[in-house]
C-alpha cells in the first residue's frame, strides 16, 4: 500500500526518536505525524487520516495518571478512538503498558526490583510461532512490566518478565522490548541514562554496545517481516473514509 498512508507517532520526551522503526516506515512511503502528548500536543479524535498507531517508550509509568494527565489523557485516548478504529495499533515499552492498562491488565515494578536494560532473551509462546523466531535477543528500558489482559493474546516470554509481548483483536500488539533501538540510540540512552546501568538487573554500557553488535541485525530482519505482517492489517484509503 505504501505511498498513500501516515503513521501516527506518539512520543513521550522532547528528543524522542523512532529510530530503526521510523527509517523503515520511511522506506515504505510512509510519512510520520509524531505528537508528544506531554509537551501539549493533541493526539486526533479520529484515525481517518491515518494508517497506523505507534505509541513509544518514556521514563514515566502508565500508572502515572493520577499525577501526569497526558497519561490519562492517552489511556483514555487508545480505549475512546484507537481500539473501535479500524487502524493497526503498536506499543512499545510504555506504549504497550498502556495498552495493557487500557485493556484490563495490570503493570508493575518486578517483585524483586530487578530492571531489563540492555539485551536479553526472548522467547515465542505457541500462539506468537508465526510472529517471533523460537528465541530472539531483544533490547529493553524497563523497570514495569505488564499482564497479559484477560481479552489478549500472549505472543513471547522472558526470563525476568514473562509477557513481553501480546496481541488483542489480531491488530493491537503490545511489545516490551524496543525494536526501533540503533546503535547510535544505544550510545544515547546510555550516556543520558548512565545512572541506570548500575541498577540490579542493568547491563554495563559496553554490554549494550557489543550486544548490539551481534544481535541487532537479527532484530532489523524480525522487524521487516513484523511491520510487513502489521501493515497488512491497515485499512485502505477506501475502507478508511467508508
Amino acid at each position: 500500500m505504501g505511498t498513500t498512508g501516515q503513521v501516527l507517532m506518539v512520543v513521550h520526551q522532547e528528543n524522542s526518536d523512532p529510530g530503526l522503526m521510523g527509517e523503515k516506515l520511511r522506506s515504505r512511503g510512509y510519512h510520520l505525524d509524531t505528537r508528544c502528548p506531554a509537551l501539549g500536543d493533541p493526539l486526533p479524535h479520529t484515525l481517518e487520516h491515518h494508517t497506523a498507531v505507534i505509541v513509544f517508550g518514556g521514563p514515566m509509568s502508565a500508572n502515572d495518571d493520577d499525577t501526569l494527565p497526558f497519561i490519562r489523557t492517552e489511556l483514555d485516548w487508545i480505549r475512546q478512538t484507537v481500539l473501535p478504529a479500524p487502524q493497526p495499533y503498536l506499543g512499545i515499552c510504555l506504549g504497550a503498558q498502556l495498552l495493557a492498562r487500557t485493556l484490563g491488565g495490570t503493570v508493575a515494578p518486578h517483585p524483586e526490583g530487578i530492571r531489563e536494560i540492555g539485551y536479553y532473551p526472548l522467547r515465542a509462546v505457541a500462539a506468537g510461532q508465526s510472529i517471533f523466531p523460537p528465541q530472539l535477543q531483544v533490547y529493553h528500558w524497563h523497570g514495569e512490566g505488564f499482564t497479559v489482559p484477560p481479552q489478549a493474546v500472549p505472543l513471547a516470554t522472558g526470563d525476568t518478565f514473562a509477557n513481553q509481548a501480546f496481541v488483542f483483536n489480531d491488530r493491537a500488539y503490545g511489545l516490551q522490548f524496543h525494536p526501533e533501538i540503533t546503535a547510535p540510540l544505544i550510545q544515547d540512552w546510555t550516556r543520558r541514562g548512565a545512572d541506570q546501568l548500575t541498577l540490579p538487573g542493568a547491563q554495563p554500557r559496553e554490554r549494550h554496545i557489543q550486544s548490539h553488535h551481534h544481535y541487532g541485525a537479527q532484530v532489523d530482519r524480525w522487524l521487516d517481516r513484523f511491520l510487513d505482517h502489521w501493515l497488512a492489517e491497515a485499512p485502505t484509503a477506501e475502507k478508511i473514509s467508508a
